[in-house]
């Protein structure tokens, strides 16, 4: 269990979301419209749509526009259709970074992608060169303030569940579970109400670099920050201990 999944990293990232929301909602969508069309349009029958209209509203999309996204990906026959593409790599000393995309185009998402990892003197590498290096969990973050639940109770609530642990941080309770049994520990919080802050299976590293030199500081911020700008990505995993 790693000490490093903090709600204040969490915050900062629905801070940076706020700021350019349009981006966030723009990628959900897509997730969205991937999970109508691979599963249909009701998330009781559909466990990838439900996954990701819980993320949507922990990122505070509001309901009226996940509806809308649902219909328009259940009725449009004409919808672009987008693929799943990963690429994974190295950015400064050897950090391993994965890149998650949801692309209309393979060639410009693989164009913007290498070009980011150049532009920050790093590397893209081949399917699993560092993948192996991370382990795929369902992580559910609860912050402390929004969450009248005890932290045993909580603790049970989610253990009995399915989830694998359970960890009380400053101020967040953090939930780990395979990913086959993210569903039903979701599903049981959200039976008691429990407010997620995230929710999302993703990709946990084993082990974490730190860096130190300015430049390898600066390129691996610009690698982050260039994958952050592109529409195309949906998710970014590093190994770099912020």
């Amino acid at each position: 269990m790693s000490g490093h999944s903090k709600f204040a990293n969490i915050k900062h990232k629905k801070e940076k979301n706020d700021a350019a929301k349009g981006k966030i909602f723009t990628m959900i969508g897509r997730e969205i419209a991937v999970a109508v069309k691979e599963g249909g349009s009701d998330p009781a029958n559909n466990s990838k749509l439900a996954a990701v209209i819980a993320k949507a509203k922990a990122n505070n999309m509001p309901n009226d526009t996940i509806d809308r996204g649902i219909k328009k990906a259940a009725g449009d026959g004409d919808n672009v259709n987008y693929v799943v593409a990963t690429y994974e790599g190295y950015g400064p000393a050897g950090t391993a970074i994965i890149v998650k995309c949801l692309t209309d185009n393979k060639n410009r998402t693989a164009a913007n992608v290498r070009n980011a990892f150049t532009k920050g003197q790093g590397s893209i590498g081949t399917q699993g060169c560092v993948s192996y290096m991370f382990d795929e969990k369902g992580q559910i973050i609860i912050e402390k303030e929004a969450c009248e639940m005890d932290a045993d109770d909580l603790m049970m609530l989610a253990l009995d569940a399915g989830a694998e642990d359970f960890q009380e941080e400053e101020d967040s309770f953090e939930i780990l579970t395979a990913p086959d049994a993210f569903d039903a520990v979701r599903e049981a919080l959200e039976a008691e109400q429990i407010e997620m802050a995230n929710a999302e299976v993703t990709m946990l590293p084993q082990t974490y670099v730190t860096l130190s030199d300015e430049a390898d500081l600066k390129n691996i911020q610009r690698i982050l920050d260039l994958l952050d700008e592109d529409d195309d990505v949906q998710d970014v995993y590093h190994n770099w201990d912020e």
